[in-house]
């Protein structure tokens, strides 16, 4: 596949950590950032199939959960203040 150029600008702390990283592993910054391009998700973001498998097993943890009042119970319960 043909290779394009492409300018970026990130801190200068992570370019260091990236370089410290690429060494240890044998590859590239140009590498590392077109892996990383490459697995994302490709369909127009409007369902789940496009989220990265991380975000899918996090989909959902908040919704319905505890509201404050559940939440200062169950701290009262737990510490008995």
């Amino acid at each position: 596949m043909p290779k394009k150029r492409l300018n970026i600008t990130i801190d200068a702390d992570v370019v260091e950590r990236a370089r410290r990283y690429t060494r240890r592993h044998d590859t590239s910054i140009s590498g590392l950032v077109g892996e990383f391009l490459a697995h994302l998700p490709d369909g127009d973001g409007s369902g789940a199939e496009d989220l990265s498998p991380t975000v899918k097993r996090l989909l959902g943890v908040a919704r319905g959960g505890p509201d404050r009042e559940d939440y200062h119970r169950h701290l009262l319960e737990k510490y008995g203040v």
